[in-house]
């Protein structure tokens, strides 16, 4: 009894798999296009910054972060005038802290859909494989009830049912992918804010002397 309610749900469900994928895709792509353009700001940005760090400390200028302090279209710019603005007003304790702090305020907005971009690149698969099982269990299920129907029957039914899995393939190697390239993005974008906050520090004790 209850395995004949398993082959009912098998008829309909394997439909709803590949429903479900299609949702998972169209979301997918949303995010991933979003991020892209988001990041894509920030990442350049990012980069021009780095590259006022690197003449800074080819020429030894630690003063140069007055000048990223100035700069606001960039978060490295923004974490320096918040950094600043502390020192000037409160002396150098807690002038790490404002960096961290602005850290911790900026990350999940980095961030921002990438948990579900992980979730989506990890179960997809598990997704397409639950309608190709369903969709197996459909195929032989027809041929049970219909004496007449032979072995094209079931490879027939057996072909359709791996639509599934490659669906679910399909969602989720481009979300993975993309959850990796946005992931070091990130990851890069942190480390030019850190890599200024340690100028900031060398700039706080040049100014505390």
């Amino acid at each position: 009894m209850f395995a004949e309610k398993i082959f009912a749900i098998a008829h309909y469900a394997d439909q709803v798999v590949l429903f479900v994928l299609l949702i998972m895709s169209i979301v997918s792509i949303a995010m991933i296009f979003e991020r892209f353009m988001s990041l894509k700001k920030i990442s350049g940005e990012s980069e021009r910054i780095r590259a006022r760090l690197r003449m800074a400390l080819q020429t030894n200028s630690i003063q140069d972060f007055e000048d990223i302090a100035k700069d606001p279209t960039s978060l490295e710019g923004r974490a320096a005038s918040h950094a600043l603005k502390h020192l000037k007003t409160h002396g150098e304790k807690g002038f790490e802290e404002v960096f961290n702090t602005f850290v911790l305020t900026e990350k999940p907005e980095l961030e921002k859909y990438l948990p579900v971009l992980a979730t989506i690149s990890s179960n997809a698969p598990f997704i397409g494989l639950l309608g190709t099982v369903l969709g197996i269990m459909k195929a032989f299920n027809d041929l049970a009830q219909a004496t007449d129907a032979g072995q094209q029957t079931v490879m027939a039914g057996i072909s359709i049912a791996l639509v599934a899995t490659a669906a679910g393939l399909f969602v989720a190697i481009p979300a993975s992918m993309f959850f990796n390239y946005f992931t070091r993005k990130v990851r890069a974008i942190l480390s030019s804010i850190e890599s200024v906050k340690e100028l900031g520090l060398a700039y706080s004790k040049m100014k505390g002397q």
